[in-house]
């Protein structure tokens, strides 16, 4: 299942249409063309980080956990200044923000200043959900503090993957877990975008 789908599932993209005055198939086809970036954006953490996925659920925590989705599901208003700080820590500059939300105005046909507000948002939902995933893999009874890392590797390779080849999640370490080379996903030219801006 694609991550547009079990987010929408959770309610979090009637949450969007909501406070941003849209319907609910604008949100899905501007998250179905902004998430591939921001799952990249988590790749590359995953990749800078010198405990790798372990880094990453600690970065996760530290920018709010779970409790990032549980803030876009609120009926109040979205503190997007959490999402803000989500998309600094993956993209690294406003910069990268903007590119990523015209490129995937190009993608959807959505204007891009729809997609500027709905950017961290967006964000915020992916970090909460992967941070929940990650939290409940660790949670289970599987022999130590790695079940959340296995979990939160596969749920991210998962992720990248779009569910399009199954046994991607489980290759052999984290480079094969989040490999993106040679799928055609657009992911890598936003990645070549964000990498040369940085």
């Amino acid at each position: 299942m694609q991550i547009t789908d079990i987010l929408a599932q959770m309610g979090g993209l009637q949450s969007v249409a909501r406070e941003l005055g849209v319907n609910e198939s604008q949100v899905a086809a501007g998250a179905d063309a902004l998430i591939p970036a921001i799952l990249g954006g988590f790749k590359k953490q995953a990749q800078a980080q010198p405990t790798g996925l372990e880094g990453l659920g600690g970065l996760l925590g530290q920018l709010g956990g779970g409790g990032l989705l549980d803030d876009v599901l609120s009926p109040q208003p979205t503190h997007v200044d959490r999402g803000n700080d989500v998309l600094g820590q993956i993209f690294g500059s406003k910069d990268v923000s903007r590119a990523v939300a015209t490129n995937a105005a190009a993608q959807s046909g959505l204007d891009a200043s729809l997609l500027k507000k709905m950017l961290p948002m967006v964000a915020m939902l992916v970090a909460g959900y992967m941070q929940k995933q990650g939290g409940a893999a660790q949670a289970a009874p599987s022999g130590g503090g790695l079940g959340g890392l296995g979990g939160l590797g596969g749920l991210l390779g998962g992720l990248l993957g779009g569910g399009k080849s199954g046994g991607q999640a489980s290759g052999g370490g984290l480079a094969s877990m989040l490999d993106l080379d040679g799928d055609g996903n657009p992911l890598d030219d936003i990645l070549n975008v964000i990498g040369k801006m940085r």
